[in-house]
């Protein structure tokens, strides 16, 4: 399955989550689009719940369903819980933290500005989104993208980072301090579901 790249706001209604993490999507109408009002909601099976919370989080971290599963597979390998061992290595995307560290208003905007050969780590180039940060590494721009306007709107309404990564706008510059704890993650992800969707696969 392809990467979604339309409008934003309607897989989040669709899922009836904020894919965004802001809340602003289904703030006013959480319910499916193309409805007039919400329907009942029906019950859903074990596995409708279970593929229901994959899709929630494949769409929210913008990872198309090959590399989801491929990161699954890899977390499975590691020692520790998998399923919170799997979303530290979708939080350990290159996209992911130039997104947490404010550089990017969305993850599909901060996609574009590592795709485009704006973002270095350790002070090299690299222009591949999917590319696994180890903790400890700095990220920053490069000297001729410091001033562009995508990247200063996106710091006048970044919030502060979480605990695990650092900016210092001064020099355009952060660091992915460590792992993430799971705490520190987003609350509404059910992650053991997805834990079981793909044990009936791999």
């Amino acid at each position: 399955m392809a990467r979604y790249t339309g409008p934003a706001w309607k897989p989040s209604r669709r899922l009836g989550f904020s894919t965004l993490e802001t809340g602003r999507e289904i703030a006013k109408r959480n319910y499916a689009p193309g409805k007039a009002k919400p329907d009942r909601k029906k019950k859903q099976t074990e596995y409708g719940k279970q593929l229901a919370e994959k899709q929630k989080v494949r769409t929210m971290y913008g990872v198309n369903e090959r590399q989801f599963r491929r990161l699954f597979i890899i977390a499975k390998d590691t020692v520790g819980v998998t399923g919170d061992e799997f979303l530290f290595i979708l939080e350990s995307r290159l996209d992911n933290l130039v997104y947490r560290m404010g550089l990017a208003r969305t993850r599909r905007g901060a996609r574009q500005l590592v795709n485009h050969g704006h973002i270095l780590v350790d002070g090299k180039k690299i222009d591949i989104p999917s590319y696994l940060v180890k903790p400890g590494s700095k990220i920053s721009l490069n000297e001729k993208s410091k001033s562009l306007k995508v990247v200063t709107e996106a710091l006048e309404v970044a919030s502060a980072p979480l605990a695990f990564v650092s900016f210092d706008k001064a020099k355009m510059e952060g660091t992915f301090i460590r792992k993430p704890e799971r705490g520190e993650l987003n609350p509404e992800i059910d992650v053991a579901q997805i834990v079981e969707y793909y044990n009936r696969l791999v």
